[in-house]
């Protein structure tokens, strides 16, 4: 018996000790991360304005600003979104709700999970040499977009793969128990329930594309851009143009690099004013992604 109390004692303390490292690691993880985000926006502060969000970039470190930038952010992340989402959704669905369990499911099961551990560089490559090259789409806002859209694609499916293995079979069985077809099992009771985690995952997908610099400067991304592309509306019917899918782009973190590269110091402080904007984007990304799995979670009644 008093051995029993000793070894529950050292397991108490163990899981003590284990405890303070977990707290102490999150703790240093929280403190870098704030020391770095303070030091960003010490730097850049005095530069974020009107201005700064609405100029073009500039030789002239006082007058250049993020406009272009920003806005073909903006657009290849729309790209991507509807490139790897449609993607990402359908087939994991139809690997956990209708593929079957055999050696072909398996190989694409691994080698899903081994793609989103591939570093960036290797998708740019890629999509250098099929979008680019193969399909000859040129350095364009549709190559990036679909290049970032290959990086993030095993993300999303294996986040909705997750989500929807997450819901207990026995609602399953009761919709098929009542008639139901397996696709109106799958629309009316799986992705309802699952939806939250998938849209956490989607979420947290793009805010890592958002910073991603490699694979756009393999696909041909300009460091410098003083103009916007083609309007995506039109005076005539349908009154919507995509010729602003085959124009030249730049984004943040390529704006970024640029002027990090620059010797006056005035520039580095521009790169840190944008810094601070993408920074501020992807947090926001990320606690929607959690306000989001939060709602979702109190809505659901098992």
């Amino acid at each position: 018996m008093e051995d029993i109390k000793k070894k529950i004692k050292e397991n108490e303390l163990k899981d003590h000790i284990f405890a303070i490292i977990g707290l102490m690691s999150t703790f240093v993880g929280l403190i870098l991360l704030f020391v770095l985000f303070v030091d960003l926006f010490i730097d850049g502060a005095p530069r974020l304005s009107y201005k700064f969000l609405t100029s073009f970039p500039s030789r002239f470190p006082d007058e250049a600003g993020i406009l272009s930038a920003l806005v073909g952010t903006f657009l290849v992340m729309l790209v991507t979104a509807f490139a790897a989402i449609p993607l990402g959704v359908g087939a994991g669905i139809y690997l956990e709700e209708y593929a079957r369990k055999n050696w072909l499911t398996n190989i694409l099961e691994i080698n899903i999970s081994n793609l989103a551990g591939v570093p960036s560089i290797i998708y740019g490559l890629l999509a250098l040499g099929l979008f680019v090259y193969f399909f000859r789409l040129g350095e364009s806002i549709l190559t990036g977009g679909l290049a970032l859209a290959l990086l993030i694609l095993p993300i999303v499916i294996m986040s909705t793969r997750e989500a929807i293995r997450a819901i207990p079979n026995s609602i399953r069985e009761a919709s098929y128990a009542l008639g139901a077809t397996k696709w109106q099992t799958v629309q009316w009771h799986i992705l309802p329930y699952s939806i939250g985690g998938i849209l956490t995952g989607i979420i947290i997908g793009l805010s890592r594309a958002i910073g991603e610099t490699a694979p756009i400067i393999t696909v041909g991304a300009l460091t410098f851009i003083a103009f916007l592309p083609t309007s995506p509306f039109s005076s005539d019917f349908p009154f919507l143009s995509f010729k602003w899918l085959l124009d030249p782009f730049t984004v943040l973190p390529i704006q970024m690099f640029n002027w990090v590269s620059r010797p006056q110091k005035e520039f580095h402080l521009n790169a840190a004013a944008a810094g601070i904007i993408l920074m501020v984007m992807t947090l926001i990304m990320n606690a929607l992604a959690i306000y989001i799995r939060y709602r979702f979670r109190k809505k659901i009644k098992w």
